[in-house]
């Protein structure tokens, strides 16, 4: 069987690659609008009916538009925007954390965020455990690549400015990144986390990490059961593993680049009193259109691997 997709937004970054994913692949065709034909809201509205499924890669209110476009019961849409992330009547498209049947019987899929992705694959299992209390002040630090930033911020770091451009930077200096509610929300938190972003003068990567101490927790969990626990909650994953005892002294940003595949670790200390959970993923890849088509893949019945780079 042969499944329409409509890519909306194809030419942005998340688009162009999640169409490599799938040019090639004999399950899917592909409807494609030249640049005179996205801009025309008739044949654009006709190319989400026509398609079984639609990805949307648009900015929050586009996505929003896109989906008051459909006008009939059959055609499924996986938004890779924040405009449904939290929403009533979306399936969260985490499948390791939502259940893989979730994802494969919805008519609505939200993709998470990048840096969510690593946080949630982190924290989710462990305040399901009771490992996390779910009103623990929890914080996340975490690093991307700057083709998070998308066209804009590809320009700066690539275009005639680009010598200028910082080697490192912090942002989301007012504590409301956008990210937050997703975070909270799909975590089980009632306390929301406070959440430290940055960009890295290199294309694409990202390092999530989480401090726990341990030894404060209620339960004092080991770094064993944390890592045991994670473990169990992956198990059989194609696409989340999680390392056992790591060697290496540093953990670079480029770990997971290029792969749709996130890893991860558990830290501690040598007395077992401190933690640190890390997440490495792609940016572009499980953070956003590497998970795009996995979802993509469930929907339509196929393996939730195929296609990824793994």
């Amino acid at each position: 069987m042969t499944h329409t997709i409509f890519i909306d937004g194809a030419a942005g970054t998340t688009g162009l690659e999640i169409r490599e994913r799938l040019e090639g692949r004999a399950e899917f065709s592909l409807i494609l609008l030249d640049d005179t034909q996205r801009k025309d809201a008739a044949a654009r509205a006709q190319a989400i009916n026509d398609a079984d499924v639609v990805i949307l890669c648009l900015p929050d209110d586009a996505a929003r538009e896109a989906v008051s476009l459909i006008a009939n019961d059959r055609t499924r849409v996986i938004d890779a925007s924040t405009a449904h992330r939290v929403a009533d009547g979306w399936t969260y498209g985490f499948p390791e954390l939502v259940g893989r049947d979730a994802v494969a019987a919805s008519k609505r899929v939200s993709n998470p965020g990048c840096y969510p992705t690593g946080f949630l694959a982190l924290v989710g299992p462990l305040v399901r455990a009771g490992l996390i209390p779910a009103d623990w002040p929890l914080s996340v630090n975490a690093v991307s690549g700057y083709s998070g930033g998308g066209k804009g911020m590809i320009a700066d770091y690539e275009g005639d400015k680009a010598a200028d451009a910082p080697s490192w930077m912090t942002y989301g200096l007012s504590l409301g990144h956008k990210h937050v509610p997703e975070m909270t929300r799909h975590a089980g938190l009632s306390v929301a986390p406070i959440f430290a972003p940055s960009v890295a003068k290199l294309l694409r990567g990202m390092i999530v990490e989480v401090p726990l101490p341990l030894g404060v927790l209620p339960g004092k969990p080991s770094a064993t059961q944390l890592r045991d626990t994670l473990s169990a909650a992956y198990a059989g994953s194609p696409i989340v593993t999680v390392a056992g005892e790591y060697a290496g002294g540093n953990l670079p940003l480029e770990r997971k680049s290029g792969t749709d595949g996130m890893e991860l670790f558990v830290f501690a200390s040598a007395d077992g009193s401190q933690a640190r959970l890390v997440a490495a993923l792609d940016n572009l890849g499980k953070g956003a259109s590497g998970a795009a088509v996995q979802n993509l893949n469930l929907l339509c019945g196929l393996d939730e691997s195929a296609g990824l780079k793994l």
